[in-house]
């Protein structure tokens, strides 16, 4: 075999990969691995697809090398097969952004309208919770949080933001963070705080890319440490962020 033959023959298995990732629903399916194992009746149930059609592309995911399972009786579990599985989708989404016009059209259309404000970046949050100067929240669904999540963050889903309100210490500024920078949960809920009139800003990222940073990752109800120091100089508010959380 000559050495273009191999060159032509690697460039159809990158190009595997490269197959895998061209359906929306693929794309989708990833973001929602990328936050923890789940079986496929959950996918399906996430993805508004019949479980039938959510098999189908998740083995496509994983004859490609971007997905794994594994079995549990009758259920089939399955999570991102590599942690570079997220770096690739994300390189994905940053250039389709910089490049493609109807993305930033989208973002600006109906994400920045519910947020105009400058997100806080990792750095920054990771620095204001250790000197408890937020309160976090993860608005993901529980199974996502317990999964894990960053340590300090109550668990608080869209549909209870309402009920928090009145729980929340004055004059401490709220971040909320989601599944990744395009989880539209995380901007409804940045809108209902601040429509509450609490201060709240969205964190830039999310759970994924706050641990491929290698940043500190709780899981369960634990909320670490930063959850802790980040309730100091509350009582009430420490005892509502528990309930939340565990």
């Amino acid at each position: 075999m000559s050495s273009a033959d191999v060159r032509r023959l690697l460039f159809e298995q990158f190009a595997r990969v490269g197959k895998a990732l061209g359906h929306a629903s693929r794309l989708e399916l990833l973001d929602f691995l990328a936050q923890g194992e789940r079986p496929v009746e959950a996918l399906a149930r996430l993805a508004g697809l019949s479980v039938a059609n959510t098999s189908r592309h998740l083995q496509v995911l994983r004859r490609a090398g971007l997905a794994a399972c594994r079995r549990e009786g009758s259920q089939v579990f399955y999570r991102v097969a590599d942690e570079a599985v997220i770096e690739l989708v994300d390189v994905v989404r940053r250039l389709a952004r910089r490049r493609l016009d109807e993305v930033q059209e989208l973002v600006d259309r109906y994400l920045s309208a519910l947020d105009g404000l400058e997100p806080v970046s990792a750095a920054e949050l990771l620095h204001r919770l250790r000197e408890g100067e937020v309160t976090l929240i993860d608005v993901r669904p529980r199974e996502e949080f317990e999964a894990g999540h960053i340590p300090g963050a109550l668990n608080v889903p869209l549909r209870e933001i309402d009920g928090l309100l009145h729980r929340l210490p004055p004059g401490r500024e709220v971040v909320a963070y989601c599944r990744g920078p395009y989880c539209v949960l995380s901007y409804e809920a940045v809108d209902r705080l601040r429509r509450g009139g609490v201060a709240a800003r969205r964190f830039a990222e999310g759970f994924p890319e706050w641990r491929l940073a290698g940043l500190p990752v709780a899981r369960g109800g634990d909320r670490g440490e930063s959850g802790r120091a980040a309730d100091a100089g509350s009582g009430e508010t420490a005892a509502a962020g528990r309930k939340e959380g565990e």
